[in-house]
């Protein structure tokens, strides 16, 4: 298949990576941008673990916004082009919020349908239970730590991988390159075992979600907007684990216990990221997307900012 430019016409003037050096320098800025965050939970003596210490949840997410800023830096400096081309483009406003919405509906379903299965029941009514100030002050930070760590991992994997590959070889390959990349950054989350192969699994379809939904928009917006709805209804919403990591949060709607049912169906260690009923829910809305024509696009790039 033909290249293909995703997000903004590509200038005369613009320097295009190639790609196995597009894939290691995308493995090598997100280690980069990590660098930050070290040293600052370390001057601030907080823990380098998710779970113990709410402060430290919101700024190790916070602080992956020194790994968006590399990727804008090379883009700027080294391909000389401008945000439209990681997918930031027009209609910004619009798709981030259907995205919120549309990413807090596919978690609700996930959550929904497991606690219908029986894998969860309600330990407490979270937040609400206790509404103070200091209740929702932790929510709030970890909400907005949500919105750049989904943001960054999309800059990463849909805006600039996906949309490299894509413009020397293609979707098929943009898309297959950017959700192996994803999933390999996952896959130490926790110790291997059953729970994290359906884990894997599970990655692995969401990032070909991703891919479909940022190239059926034409845009990163939207699926920048789903990223952190659905890692932040997941951990701060529902109390529940978030690709096998904790918060020390009380959860804003309702705090769920798993009920030691079957692993395959609450997902274990990995949380409901790792459960058959999420592939399920991915799995409808990836067909959705291809339904729609996403695997289609127009070879025309939508106008830049």
């Amino acid at each position: 298949m033909a290249g293909i430019d995703l997000y903004a016409p590509r200038p005369e003037k613009a320097r295009r990576t190639w790609t196995w050096a597009a894939i290691v320098l995308t493995i090598v800025f997100i280690i980069l941008g990590q660098i930050p965050v070290v040293i600052a939970m370390t001057w601030l003596k907080l823990p380098l673990a998710t779970g113990i210490d709410w402060r430290a949840d919101a700024l190790m997410l916070l602080f992956f916004a020194p790994i968006a800023l590399i990727f804008f830096l090379w883009t700027f400096l080294f391909e000389r082009r401008g945000v439209g081309a990681l997918g930031f483009n027009r209609g910004g406003l619009k798709r981030y919020l259907r995205g919120l919405a549309i990413g807090f509906g596919f978690a609700a379903a996930a959550i929904g349908g497991i606690w219908l299965a029986g894998g969860y029941t309600i330990e407490s009514f979270g937040a609400w239970g206790e509404p103070r100030l200091m209740t929702f002050v932790p929510i709030a930070a970890i909400f907005a730590g949500f919105l750049v760590q989904g943001a960054t991992e999309e800059i990463a994997m849909r805006g600039y991988l996906m949309q490299v590959v894509a413009s020397r070889h293609g979707i098929y390959w943009g898309i297959g390159i950017s959700m192996l990349v994803f999933s390999l950054l996952h896959a130490a989350n926790i110790p291997p075992s059953k729970e994290l192969l359906l884990g894997l699994t599970n990655i692995v379809l969401v990032g070909i979600f991703f891919s479909l939904y940022a190239v059926q928009e034409r845009s990163l917006w939207g699926v920048c907007a789903w990223h952190s709805a659905w890692n932040f209804l997941l951990g701060a919403g529902f109390g529940v684990e978030v690709s096998g990591q904790n918060l020390d949060v009380l959860p804003l709607v309702t705090d769920l216990k798993s009920t030691g049912a079957d692993w395959w169906i609450t997902g274990g260690k990995f949380g409901p990221e790792g459960s058959v009923i999420t592939s399920v829910v991915l799995i409808v809305g990836i067909a959705y997307l291809v339904l729609k024509g996403a695997l289609r696009p127009q070879t025309v790039p939508p106008e830049d900012v």
